[in-house]
């Protein structure tokens, strides 16, 4: 299991890369992924939500259970990958590359520093 240093988890396993021009990108840990197993769905939220910090705003499906995404940051979603919704897999294969699930202009870029590093997020799904 990978988990990238300068990626911030939130504790119900969702990742967050800072894109350095006030917007993130977002996904599932790897950790997460493994868990849910196979991934057969990507519920993806429409470009231009709003979205606030511990908000449900997608679902991703597996063979095993269904998982509500939460937004670990509050701000407007920019952009989805579209390309989930013909291989959802990707989650699975590349959970912190091309299985990213929405891009999210930041309301507060300060809500970052709330987030879990990788190091404390290892110690997290250690226990």
């Amino acid at each position: 299991m990978s988990i990238p240093s300068n990626y911030r988890f939130a504790s119900s396993h969702e990742w967050v890369l800072d894109n350095g021009d006030g917007t993130v990108t977002m996904g599932i840990s790897d950790h997460a992924q493994e868990l849910l197993g196979d991934v057969v769905f990507v519920e993806l939220p429409e470009v231009g939500r709003e979205v606030d910090a511990g908000e449900e705003f997608s679902l991703v499906e597996s063979v095993k259970a269904a998982s509500d995404i939460y937004s670990p940051v509050t701000g407007e979603v920019v952009a989805i990958n579209e390309a989930l919704e013909d291989q959802p897999e990707t989650v699975n294969n590349a959970p912190y590359d091309g299985g990213w699930i929405v891009k999210i202009k930041l309301a507060d870029a300060s809500q970052l520093d709330e987030l879990l590093d990788a190091e404390s997020y290892a110690a997290t799904i250690a226990e």
